[in-house]
């Protein structure tokens, strides 16, 4: 199988390194040979669909579970040999928080931060600098089963913060949350990830678009991409659109704009405004059409009101790397299952004897 699209991690200094990890339950194969670097002060977004493998690979990141294979290390350490250095140098906020529903925000936080190691000289300080780092400070006295779904986040963000991590790793941190929740615990995420390095796990591909600086896109326990959007479009050989907004009968715009419109790699699409102007949008293949058509639309006097391109979307390469992804995992066991059956050719019409 091909392997997966990979960009290289940025120069800062290499604080998570994974090799070659795989992890079974069993006859289930949750992890496959799964590679990755998140350099120093990198967001890093971990995106697949439910059952992907993703929480997997962070309970072993974070030495809750062992691997069945490979290597993991967090800041140079081995996960498995010095699990308890690693836990002093990350923040974790696992998809269900465990939470003491019967103490106070303050109190909980206190006694959290002592488990951690924090000096009892300076635990008053490190709780008030988390609780307003998580906006909390206005609820210090309210009792933590008595919060919404929204500020029992930001309690579990604050307790992963306390002892001023250097690695954060948040694994679905808006599950479950409305619209208003997850918009106020992104931000503050966004905020936090100006002091540290965060690894966030998400199934939601706005979220991980609009806060990370690199993604990696993981399905069925493969890692299949792992890059800046714009990079992973560009090894996909996916162009940005153009779209266009002319002044012009929609028959007479793209009569004009008919010889660009033939180089174009896929059909475009052409659409009537309520203000009398028509856009235009081009799935052009490598170059940039843009100065055919502004010529183009010039030359037969057209007014044109609007040129520019569209980065593709962060859904729109998830939907195309998870969907090759799957075509030859399809060709794979439809192979496999050939060879079982004793059956050869390029075809499958040839059966051995």
């Amino acid at each position: 199988m091909p392997g997966p699209f990979v960009s290289p991690a940025s120069a800062h200094e290499t604080l998570i390194s994974v090799q070659n990890l795989t992890k079974r339950y069993g006859d289930v194969l949750a992890v496959s040979d799964v590679s990755f670097d998140v350099a120093e002060g990198e967001v890093m977004g971990f995106l697949g669909p439910n059952g992907a493998g993703k929480s997997t690979t962070i309970r072993i990141l974070t030495g809750y579970s062992p691997a069945t294979a490979g290597t993991v290390r967090v800041a140079g350490l081995d996960v498995l040999a010095e699990s308890l250095q690693i836990r002093q140098l990350l923040g974790y906020l696992p998809e269900n928080v465990p939470l003491y529903p019967e103490l106070r925000v303050e109190e909980y936080l206190h006694f959290r931060g002592r488990l951690k190691g924090v000096a009892a000289r300076d635990a008053k300080s490190a709780v008030e600098r988390a609780m307003g780092q998580c906006g909390l400070l206005h609820m210090r006295r309210r009792i933590v089963g008595q919060l919404s779904k929204g500020y029992r986040q930001r309690v579990g963000l604050a307790d992963a913060l306390i002892s001023r991590p250097r690695l954060l790793i948040l694994d679905e941190p808006t599950g479950g949350l409305d619209p208003h929740q997850r918009k106020e615990v992104l931000e503050l995420i966004k905020g936090l990830a100006h002091e540290h390095t965060v690894l966030l796990s998400s199934h939601v591909l706005a979220e991980i678009e609009s806060i990370s600086t690199r993604v990696m896109i993981i399905q069925k326990g493969r890692l299949l991409a792992n890059g800046r959007v714009g990079e992973l479009a560009e090894r996909l050989q996916e162009a940005p659109r153009v779209q266009v907004e002319v002044k012009a009968a929609r028959d007479a715009a793209l009569q004009v704009l008919a010889p660009i419109l033939r180089q174009c790699a896929k059909a475009s699409r052409a659409e009537e405004l309520a203000d009398g102007w028509v856009r235009v949008t081009l799935e052009p293949d490598r170059a940039d059409p843009r100065e055919a058509i502004a010529a183009a639309l010039r030359q037969a006097g057209l007014p044109l009101r609007e040129l520019h391109r569209q980065q593709r979307t962060l859904e729109e390469l998830f939907l195309h790397i998870t969907a090759q992804a799957a075509q030859r995992t399809g060709a794979e066991e439809a192979a496999a299952a050939a060879t079982a059956l004793g059956v050869t050719g390029a075809a499958g019409g040839e059966t051995a004897k």
